[in-house]
C-alpha cells in the first residue's frame, strides 16, 4: 500500500513533476514555479545536500540561460559567486601547455565573459534552492518506478504519470521532467536498462584526483595566481587545472589521468595514488600543484569520469531527460552544467506555451528533443576530445600551438557564444508548427 506525499495539486493546472534537485531540475523548477498555470514539483534523492562536487566556471552560454528563465536564477548564482577579477573586464580559463618544447604556451582561452566568477556546485544549489516556495522540494525521494496511464473519457481521467519511490510513497503527475544525473533511473526507463547507450561510460578511462584546501594553505604551496584565475596545464599524463571556491576561502585543484582503458569505481580495485615524481618533467607550476593534490589521501579523494553514449531521442509520451540524465559529460570542456541550463531555458520557454495538458505536453518535448538533442550531444563529443587533446593523445596537435589556438577558439566559440536566445524561439517555433500540423490532421479528418 502506497503513502501518498504531502502535495496538494490544484486539477485545473498542468503538474509538473521533476525528477532531481541538482542544477538543471532547480534551475527549471524556479523558472515554472512563476507560472500560474503550472504546478511544479522537485524530487530529490539525497535526505539533504552535502558539500560535494567540484566548482564551476561558467561559461557565457551558461549566464545567458539563467538570465532567460529569470533574472532571479542569474542573481542567486552571482551572489553565491566570486568574481575572477573586474566587473568590466574579460577573464577566460586559460589552457596552457606544461610539458614538451612548448611548455609555458597559452594554447586556449576558454568561457570568455565579463565578469566572470566561479562557484562551487553546493553554493550554487543553495541559492536556486532559495527560489523554490519549500513545499516545492522533496528530499529523500529515489524515483523506483515509472507508469504511464492513459487518458479515459469513461472516467474523465487524463492521462498521467505514476511515480513511484524507494521509500514507498507514489505521485501523479501529466508529465514527468528526469534531471537525476549520469546513473538516472528516467534515463533508464526511456531507452531500456539493457541499452548499451543507457549506461555511463569512461572509453578512455579518466580518473580524476582532487582536493579542496583552504586558499591561505594553497599559496603556500602555488604560484599564489592560480588561487585566483582558472588554469588548464596540460601534458601527457595527466592534464591539471584550479578553481577559487567560496568567496576565494578555498581551492579546488585536480589532475585527471587518462589511462587509455574503460574503469569504473565498481570493479572493487582500489585506485592507484597519484604519484608526482611522474611529472618531473612539467612545468614548475604544474608541479607544484600535482604536489598538492598528492599530499591528501588520493586513493579516497578520486574518482572514475563518466558520460553517456548519445541517446537516439530524449523523451517518449509525457516522459523527458534532461541534463546529465540526458547528456552527461565529461568535464574538460567546461560546459556540463551550461547545457543543462540551456536544457532548462528551452523547457521554461516551451512549458510557458503550454496551455492545457493535452497534445501541448507532447508537442513541447518533441520541440525540447528536437531542438537540444543535435547541440548537447555535440558538446559531449566536444568534451571528449578536449580531454584527448589535454593528453596529448589527439594527432599529434600538441607539437603544433598554432593549429591548436584554432582547434579551441572554434570550438570554444561553438559553446561560450552560442545564441541561446535564438534556441529558444526555434523551440517554440517549433511547438507552434507541431500545433498546426495536429489542427491540420483534425480538421482533414
Amino acid at each position: 500500500m502506497f503513502s501518498a506525499l504531502p502535495v496538494v495539486m490544484n486539477e485545473s493546472r498542468i503538474k509538473v513533476a521533476i525528477a532531481g534537485g541538482g542544477i538543471a531540475g532547480l534551475a527549471l523548477a524556479a523558472g515554472l514555479v512563476k507560472k500560474p498555470h503550472i504546478d511544479v514539483h522537485v524530487y530529490e534523492s539525497v535526505p539533504e545536500y552535502k558539500d560535494v562536487g567540484a566548482g564551476l566556471a561558467l561559461h557565457l552560454n551558461a549566464i545567458k540561460a539563467m538570465s532567460l528563465i529569470g533574472p532571479e536564477v542569474q542573481q542567486a548564482y552571482l551572489d553565491k559567486a566570486l568574481m575572477m577579477g573586474e566587473e568590466d573586464q574579460v577573464m577566460a580559463t586559460e589552457v596552457i601547455l606544461a610539458q614538451g618544447p612548448h611548455s609555458g604556451q597559452l594554447v586556449a582561452e576558454l568561457g570568455k565573459a565579463k565578469g566572470r566568477k566561479t562557484v562551487s556546485r553546493a553554493d550554487l544549489l543553495d541559492g536556486l534552492t532559495a527560489l523554490l516556495p519549500r513545499d516545492r522540494i522533496s528530499f529523500g525521494k529515489r524515483l523506483v518506478s515509472i507508469k504511464e496511464r492513459p487518458a479515459t473519457s469513461s472516467s474523465g481521467r487524463r492521462a498521467e504519470v505514476l511515480l513511484t519511490f524507494k521509500d514507498g510513497s507514489q505521485v501523479s503527475a501529466d508529465c514527468l521532467l528526469g534531471a537525476d544525473g549520469v546513473h538516472s533511473f528516467t534515463r533508464s526507463y526511456l531507452l531500456g536498462a539493457d541499452n548499451p547507450v543507457t549506461a555511463p561510460k569512461n572509453h578512455d578511462g579518466w580518473r580524476i584526483y582532487r582536493t579542496m584546501v583552504p586558499t591561505e594553505e594553497a599559496v603556500r604551496h602555488i604560484n599564489p595566481k592560480w588561487t585566483r584565475s582558472v588554469p588548464i596545464l596540460l601534458g601527457p599524463r595527466g592534464h591539471i587545472n584550479c578553481i577559487p571556491l567560496n568567496k576565494n576561502t578555498r581551492l579546488s585543484a585536480g589532475v585527471a589521468v587518462r589511462t587509455g582503458a574503460e574503469i569504473t569505481d565498481e570493479d572493487g580495485q582500489p585506485p592507484p595514488p597519484l604519484d608526482p615524481d611522474l611529472y618531473a618533467d612539467y612545468s614548475a607550476d604544474a608541479q607544484q600543484i600535482v604536489r598538492l593534490v598528492a599530499r591528501g589521501d588520493t586513493a579516497r579523494s578520486s574518482w572514475a569520469a563518466a558520460d553517456h553514449d548519445h541517446a537516439p531521442f530524449y523523451m517518449r509520451g509525457r516522459v523527458a531527460m534532461f541534463g546529465d540524465a540526458a547528456h552527461a559529460a565529461l568535464p574538460f570542456a567546461g560546459n556540463g552544467a551550461a547545457q543543462a541550463l540551456e536544457d532548462a531555458a528551452v523547457l521554461n520557454a516551451l512549458f510557458g506555451a503550454v496551455e492545457e495538458p493535452g497534445q501541448g505536453i507532447a508537442r513541447a518535448l518533441h520541440a525540447f528533443d528536437a531542438v537540444r538533442r543535435p547541440r548537447s550531444q555535440a558538446v559531449v563529443d566536444i568534451a571528449r576530445t578536449f580531454g584527448r587533446v589535454y593528453a596529448y593523445a589527439e594527432d599529434d596537435m600538441h607539437e603544433d600551438p598554432p593549429r591548436l589556438r584554432a582547434f579551441f577558439d572554434r570550438w570554444a566559440a561553438f559553446t561560450n557564444e552560442f545564441d541561446v536566445a535564438a534556441q529558444n524561439a526555434a523551440a517554440l517555433e517549433m511547438f507552434a508548427a507541431l500545433g498546426q500540423q495536429e489542427g491540420d490532421s483534425v480538421d482533414g479528418a
